[in-house]
């Protein structure tokens, strides 16, 4: 037996893109190498849908009063745990004083594993009002407190080694044997540009809606957006599909061209690709803006294109509705990028040395 791993994490099991591929996917490759897993979310699955109600503001703080106390017990089950590892934040809320008991007064070591820029602040317009109980400050001592430190790409890296100088680049990974593992069909007689993601990162589609428009004029295409929330846009090749966790992959699968833009701005430096990687994995030719590790992820014409402004936007799109051998070619380029450098099989390995003294 290799031991015991507490998962101390925000989210219920199973419904959190960062934690579904940050590190839940490995949890069959740790149960095969021994360890036993337990997984103690902040919030419960009630709890987690409650929060993004609008309004309810006596039930919201009852419940993550409710949450609180059960980390407060929580500690007290930590001595079963020869192995602790922490995603983003114990508690979501609040200072870090889950973090410093453990580390300070338990004397117990934790890994520390984060995604995105978390030290920055970003909300949601529908709990805006109490974003400063957030505390972002408190990722820094989550940090400098962590014995080992898991980051998903090289600005986060450089980031945390201000604080901890043993900290490791894992990058987002996509698990290509159970779970994105079809292919989109590029024979489909009408192409379909699509994007999936939060209603919160659905602005940085705003640019690209009136090039869509332009393009409409000239070709026959379907853009799809995929999200929890549908939005407003005037296109009349707009289709939307709400977001499950049962159908994500057959909906991402009828996208042939998939788009990721951003705004270079520092919480996007932060980010790790994830939307780009999951449409390479499905074999679909992908487009995405040249910020933070997209660079790392493309290599320009032959995996995908990266582009800035939109008259590039403008050029690649229409390149790629002209040309569907194009799109079947970079489409397996990208798939294989993903395979080598971006899959679970690829990173296991390294993923499982985080638990090695």
């Amino acid at each position: 037996m290799s031991g015991r791993i507490y998962f101390l994490v925000p989210y219920p099991h199973g419904e959190a893109p960062s934690q579904r591929f940050r590190f839940e996917q490995y949890f069959d490759v740790l149960k095969e190498n021994g360890y036993e897993l337990e997984v103690h979310p902040f919030y419960d699955y009630d709890t987690w849908q409650t929060l993004y109600l609008k309004g309810h503001y006596l039930l919201k703080t009852w419940k993550v009063c409710l949450s609180f106390l059960k980390r407060f017990g929580l500690l007290f089950k930590l001595s079963k745990a020869d192995h602790i590892f922490i995603h983003r934040e114990i508690s979501h809320v609040g200072p870090p004083i889950f973090e410093w008991f453990i580390s300070k007064i338990l004397r117990r070591k934790y890994i520390y594993d984060f995604d995105d820029a978390i030290w920055l602040e970003n909300y949601s317009e529908t709990n805006h009002r109490f974003h400063w109980v957030k505390a972002y400050w408190k990722v820094n001592h989550c940090m400098k407190w962590a014995s080992k430190i898991s980051a998903g790409n090289e600005y986060l890296e450089s980031y945390a080694r201000q604080y901890n100088k043993n900290t490791t680049i894992i990058p987002t990974t996509i698990d290509t044997v159970n779970h994105h593992n079809i292919q989109c069909n590029h024979s489909a007689e009408i192409p379909v540009i699509g994007w999936t993601g939060s209603h919160t990162t659905m602005r940085y589609l705003d640019e690209l809606v009136p090039i869509l428009q332009e393009l409409e004029q000239k070709f026959t295409f379907r853009f799809k957006v995929i999200s929890n929330k549908r939005p407003n846009y005037s296109l009349k090749s707009f289709e939307f599909v709400k977001w499950t966790k049962e159908t994500e992959i057959e909906d991402l699968a009828g996208i042939h061209i998939g788009v990721m833009p951003l705004h270079h701005d520092i919480w996007s430096e932060g980010k790790c690709g994830f939307k780009g990687l999951q449409y390479m994995a499905l074999g679909m030719a992908t487009i995405m803006s040249p910020v933070g590790v997209n660079t790392e992820i493309i290599e320009q014409g032959i995996n995908g294109f990266l582009v800035s402004g939109n008259e590039e936007w403008k050029s690649k799109l229409k390149l790629l509705l002209e040309n569907p051998d194009l799109r079947v070619v970079l489409g397996n380029a990208g798939r294989k990028t993903i395979e080598e450098r971006y899959s679970v099989n690829a990173t296991a390995s390294k993923y499982l040395k985080l638990f090695k003294d």
